[in-house]
């Protein structure tokens, strides 16, 4: 391979007047930054026994800690480009957020000096961060993207040029193919590929011209291409005078020679920082034997920097190397980089937010016209919006259908009345909680923490964009359905005056919501926060109990409660001044005048305009504490890494078996080659307007990928290599806007394949690490899928064994015991969770192996040995090592559109390629050239177009049978042979403590899930008890509507599901389709977790409500009130199953929960006295309905109710004087055991059907439709 030789010899010198990118930045102020004698450390935490069972007079020990970074110094001079290198888990990531200001956590202390410029101060220079993540906007085009955050980041620059600006960043990073297609997010909306998701984020950053531009693993997701035009773009920015320092993971040989510096990593200790090009030749003095050949520079410094962890001999070996070496760098590091006078050092060195440049106009200016952009394209939010309102109403409307004006109509109105000013909030501020915890705050706090935006202009644009197709609409609708439905006044200055009250609710609602997501970005804590909020808001409402009657030490809540005035504007804009239909023949009619009415609800008759003004001052104060606790709280806290003592015994048993004895090599196979015929896959995508466009992503595939060997899939970003890798594994699944119809066939050595068969044989490694749970362990991790996933005639030792095992091979013994960590808990690399989640599919020792992720040269190994062994594998590739080419299966190149450009054995792809006029230079690597060869340039305009027609003549000169003879095949008794291989499903008396075990360990790292649990109930219980504790025996008590207030726990058990389903769910859906478990064992699980805290929480509620607020002294009453409330919760989370299953959008399903939960508070018995046929037979499958019967029986039943003299009516006698006349009144004097028994069959019903829908929708209906030709 001697074109390496003379790549290096043509790259070593420095070429900085090659053709530079089409970039027209300005010089910038030029920084060199100075790092000296830089420690992060973490503290560990302690154990929880340990702290109680220590003596009270001992001296309390220093906490643990680890560390992260230890004595790192290095320069970084202006103008130049520099990589910060390393293993999975050496300290990269923390060293650039040390670097940029960006550590935060109360546990991680900083250390040392960082200088900019001279000045420890990184506001006093433009910087700017190239997160990991992409925090975009799904429903904008890159074009879009990049314009709008052109204009906000370059404010004092015209149109003409930010456009001219964004055009040539559009070009440079090789985004003009997709630059008018939408982000997407790469789940629920689809767009753009990850790799053009990666090239937007970059894009953004490079707009703002920044100093020092700080990028964390820019290349990551990108094809080989790709990834050295970015890499060029970033030599040709520092070459302006930026200083650029990126971390990046074994870059291609031309990537490596474009950087001027070079920092090298090992578990947080500096093993290199200096020149790039003379790092090659230190360690090769350092460490001679360890270099061959022709090694790329980048892998032969990432090999000497990992201690191989897979056998104590290696693990010793390697340690020893990687001590030699810091310490060798230690002492060079003294001389080259002089301890500095003084150090800083604080518990936590956080980043100066810099000061938005744009003025306030300019920024609302900008914020508005993208959010209502975001906002129209945002089809399912509007529709979920826009149904919720109609729905909500429609729901008032029928229920409380024409109410008569009688005096159980007079009832119901007030009901009515509650609901549509106060539960039609409770719906939007659920909604819009979720709406903003879900993407939307995200990109504020990127957009706020590069100074770009202010919370106020964020506020105000958000509300503007909204108001127009919303917070106006929704309301107005609403109002308009149920206000004439209901039958209320038909007065048109009342209908305004009430519309104007639910508006005012709709804005105070939102308001309320973006100050729990202010306080918190978490859903679920936002979510009971808010529902707290609610409850209180709710009870000094004057609905359930008249506000005279609040006890004196609550009584004053109700002037800080906005449905308060919510409730009393709509009560007296309906009730002052009228007359309802006092009997003929009866000659007191008090009880019908609507002024009486109004007083006896300790209310005002014309009491408008103080509720509005009210409002109005709610809606200014929630705003201004949004404004407040955005702009000073510091959203970016994260938990430190949680980091447990590994098992060493446990590692060196395991370890001393090598790989090849661990993937059993040697042994005869099964061989099983895979070939596609002719495989075509179409997406028909359709808007709401009904316009529908077919899009295709594979045309007619035709290639073998052949047991034991590495097959590869490589081709540019948007060349359809996952989508093959998803139409084998029937992993596409169609929705109501997006149709997938594949044609072709799969054969397995010659025979058609099934799908069921193709699950069985397959495992499947994904993009992301979906499969990986946060809350485990690594050791965890494996050690529970094993358990799933092993034939169920291993003991479970012996799967124990194999998770070691496999842990060892992967070389994951040193992070066994660490968490896996997710967005909010640290925990282990990048790296080390791709290793974890192949670890995963490696357990049950696949026949064949399909990686959708560019594997690195550790986890290339691995696939190797499997190969060996006889499994097939194909893998998809970005980048890859020159001299694994050699070592390559066959390939099949792709060209966007998902066409073949080449497909057959590697050895023979140079030569194809040779023959069509295109040889490979000798310097360069053959898998990164034939991406290459096969993609767009889109950056000049001018080469695009040959670009273009050299790519159709390759297309058009392959043949698919040119290297394969189509017509044979490997020799092997099919179906038999492949039907004995079938996976079966472990029985359910063995999954299920599999499940449950794995359920109690994530409650015990994750305790506000069943703290939620039982929290939430018992909070809304305490709330009431505070207000209606004792409950007497007089007028007040017989009218109070308390236990239709026990309802809110049905909206408590969505919420809970709501927060834990989802992410259980999808992990389900993973593991289901790698058939680890049923249906019935997950239903099963998560039933048995969530039950006994339902039970503790309803023994509390009940010992709240039925005991201290003297609802029944009585153990039944206590019993029913707790049934009651679980029954309630429990149904309430079924619902949540059920609809949380049938829609992806969590927001959708929420919606219409909340809709649907509604009918069943509104139906329930104490609300609406005079509903039609249909909502009575409805209301039979309600447990609201027979769990507010039940307790009404029997905590009424047998009571006398005494009254005042203002309280009795003109014959000198109370309205109510016994509990039967109460129970007359709402038809509820009967026996109440069937409405238990009932209540109990709507529970077991609920989640019998929320099982069937799981079962439903994970049924194989050909989602995906593929059809043979």
């Amino acid at each position: 391979m001697e074109y390496e030789k003379q790549r290096e010899i043509e790259l070593l010198p420095r070429d900085r007047s090659r053709l530079p990118p089409q970039l027209s930045f300005s010089d910038v102020f030029p920084v060199d930054l100075v790092v000296r004698d830089l420690d992060v450390y973490v503290e560990l935490p302690q154990s929880v026994l340990r702290s109680l069972l220590r003596n009270k007079d001992d001296e309390p020990s220093s906490p643990q800690t680890k560390s992260l970074l230890n004595g790192v110094s290095a320069d970084f001079a202006r103008g130049s480009l520099t990589a910060v290198m390393g293993g999975s888990g050496s300290g990269k990531t923390t060293f650039l957020n040390a670097l940029s200001r960006r550590l935060a956590g109360s546990k991680l202390t900083t250390i040392g000096n960082i200088q900019y410029n001279g000045s420890p101060d990184v506001g006093t220079i433009s910087s700017a961060y190239i997160t990991q993540n992409n925090f975009l906007l799904p429903s904008l085009t890159v074009r879009e993207t990049l314009m709008y955050a052109a204009r906000l980041q370059l404010p004092f620059v015209s149109a003409e040029q930010c456009t001219r600006h964004v055009e040539e960043i559009i070009f440079e990073v090789g985004l003009k193919d997709c630059a008018d297609t939408r982000v997407g997010d790469g789940q629920g909306s689809r767009g753009c590929s990850g790799g053009e998701r990666r090239r937007v984020s970059i894009g953004v950053q490079m707009l703002s011209n920044p100093s020092v531009l700080f990028a964390d693993e820019p290349t990551t997701g990108l094809d080989a291409t790709s990834a050295y035009q970015v890499a060029e773009t970033l030599r040709y920015l520092a070459n302006k005078g930026r200083t650029i320092i990126c971390t990046i993971h074994q870059p291609r040989r031309d990537i490596f020679q474009l950087f001027d510096s070079l920092i090298l990593f090992s578990r947080g200790r500096t093993l290199y920082a200096g020149p790039a090009h003379d790092a090659v030749e230190w360690f090769g003095r350092l460490v001679p034997d360890e270099k061959s050949e022709h090694m790329d520079p980048a892998d032969f410094l990432i090999h000497i920097s990992i201690v191989d962890s897979r056998n104590p001999e290696a693990q010793a070996i390697s340690q020893d190397r990687v001590d030699m070496l810091a310490e060798g760098w230690r002492a060079r590091s003294a001389v080259l980089y002089p301890t500095p006078k003084q150090s800083v050092a604080s518990p936590t060195i956080r980043r100066a937010l810099p000061p938005a440049d744009a003025s306030f106009l300019h920024q609302f200016s900008v914020l508005a016209r993208r959010d209502i952009v975001v906002t129209i394209r945002d089809q399912t939010g509007i529709m979920s919006m826009w149904s919720e309102g109609v729905l909500m109403g429609l729901a008032c409307g029928l229920i409380f259908l024409n109410l008569p004006r009688t005096l159980s109509g007079i009832r119901s109105r007030e009901a009515a009345l509650y609901a549509t000013s106060s539960l039609q909030g409770y719906l939007i501020l659920l909604f819009e909680i979720w709406r903003l915890a879900r993407v939307d705050i995200a990109v504020f706090d990127r957009e706020r923490g590069e100074g770009l935006v202010a919370a106020a202009s964020w506020l105000l644009s958000r509300r503007i964009s909204y108001g127009l197709l919303e917070d106006i609409i929704v309301p107005l609708g609403f109002s308009v359905i149920s206000y004439f439905m209901c039958g209320f006044n038909h007065i048109s200055s009342q209908f305004f005056k009430f519309f104007s009250v639910i508006l005012l609710n709709q804005y105070v609602s939102i308001s309320l919501a973006t100050i729990c997501v202010a306080t918190t970005r978490n859903f679920a804590k936002a979510a009971a926060f808010g529902n707290l909020v609610y409850t209180f808001q709710s009870i000094a409402s004057g609905f359930f109990m008249q506000a005279d009657t609040i006890p004196v030490y609550v009584r004053w809540l109700k002037w800080i409660s906005y449905q308060y005035y919510s409730f009393g504007a709509v009560l007296s804009n309906e009730f002052t001044g009228q007359m309802f239909d006092c009997p003929s023949g009866t000659t007191d009619c008090q009880e019908y005048e609507g002024n009486w009415i109004l007083r006896n609800l300790s209310f005002n008759p014309n009491w408008y305009p103080v509720p509005v003004c009210a409002m109005l001052g709610f809606i200014a104060f929630f705003n201004l504490v949004s404004l407040v606790v955005l702009h000073f709280v510091d959203s970016s806290e994260s938990q430190a890494a949680l980091v447990h003592n590994r098992s060493e015994t446990e590692d060196n048993a395991t370890g001393k078996k090598n790989m090849r004895d661990l993937l059993h090599c040697g042994a005869v196979p099964l061989m099983i080659d895979v070939d596609l015929r002719d495989l075509t896959l179409d997406v028909r995508k359709y808007t709401i307007a009904g316009r529908r466009k077919t899009f295709r992503i594979l045309n007619g595939i035709t290639t073998r990928f052949e047991a034991g060997k590495v097959n590869v899939i490589m081709g540019p970003s948007g060349s359809g290599k996952s989508s093959i890798l998803n139409v084998v594994t029937a992993r596409l699944h169609s929705t109501l806007l997006s149709k997938f119809r594949s044609s072709g066939q799969i054969l397995l050595n010659g025979t058609e394949a099934t799908p069921s068969i193709l699950r069985a044989l397959v495992s499947y490694v994904t993009q992301g690490d979906e499969v990986l749970l946060p809350y485990l362990t690594v050791r965890e991790m494996l050690r529970f899928s094993a358990a799933l996933r092993l034939p169920s005639h291993l003991s479970l030792s012996a799967k124990y064994r194999r998770a070691e095992e496999v842990l060892v091979m992967m070389g994951l013994s040193e992070c066994a015991d660490t968490l896996i960590g997710d967005e909010t808990t640290r925990g282990i690399s990048g790296g080390e969770k791709r290793r974890t989640s192949v670890a995963v599919q490696l357990l049950t020792d696949p026949k064949i192996l399909m990686s959708d992720f560019s594997p690195t040269s550790v986890v290339f190994v691995f696939f190797f040995c499997i190969s060996a062994n006889g499994g097939c594998i194909f893998i998809t590739i970005h980048q890859s090592r020159a001299e694994l080419f050699d070592r390559f299966g066959n390939i099949l190149l792709l060209a966007k559109g998902g066409r073949i450009a080449y497909s057959g054995s590697s050895e023979h792809m140079l030569e194809h390629f040779r023959g069509l006029g295109h040889p490979c230079p000798a310097s360069s690597n053959p898998s990164n050239w034939a991406v290459d060869l096969v993609s767009v340039d889109t950056r000049h305009s001018k080469s695009e177009a040959a670009d273009r027609a050299k790519v159709e003549s390759l297309l058009s000169s392959f043949r698919p049978s040119q290297y394969f003879d189509l017509t044979r095949y490997r020799t092997v008794s099919l179906p038999a042979e492949l039907l004995r291989l079938k996976k079966v499903t472990a029985p359910i008396y063995k999954l299920l403590p599999i499940l449950l075990q794995r359920g109690l360990v994530r409650f015990k790292r994750q305790p506000e899930i069943p703290a939620s649990r039982v929290g939430q109930s018992v909070a809304f219980a305490g709330i009431v008890a505070l207000f209606f504790s004792p409950l007497h025996r007089d007028y007040y008590a017989a009218s109070v509507n308390i236990v239709s207030h026990t309802s809110p726990v049905y909206f408590i058990g969505v919420q809970q599901n709501v927060v834990v389903y989802p992410s259980d769910r999808d992990i389900f859906y993973n593991e289901y389709i790698d058939e680890a478990y049923s249906v019935q064992a997950f239903i099963l699980a998560y039933t048995i977790l969530e039950v006994p805290f339902e039970i503790i929480a309803a023994l509390l509620v009940s010992l709240m409500i039925a005991l201290a607020m003297n609802l029944g002294r009585s153990v039944t009453v206590y019993f029913v009130v707790a049934f009651s409330s679980f029954a309630i919760t429990n149904c309430g989370e079924s619902l949540g199953i059920i609809f949380n299953t049938l829609f992806s959008n969590t927001g959708f399903a929420l919606n219409v929960m909340s809709i649907i939960l509604s009918l069943g508070t509104f139906m329930g018995g104490l609300m609406s006295l005079d509903m039609n046929v249909v909502f009575q037979g409805l209301n039979y499958i309600s447990p609201v309905k027979y769990a507010i019967d039940s307790i009404f029986v029997y905590s009424v039943r047998g009571m006398e109710f005494t009254c005042t003299d203002a309280q009795k009516l003109d014959n000198g006698q109370c309205q109510w004087q016994t509990g039967a006349e109460v129970l007359d009144l709402y038809h509820l004097n009967v026996n109440p055991g069937p409405r238990l028994a009932a209540l109990a069959a709507c529970v077991l019903a609920y989640r019998l059907v929320a099982g069937a829908v799981v079962k439903v929708v994970k049924m194989d209906f050909g989602m995906c439709r593929r059809h043979a030709h």
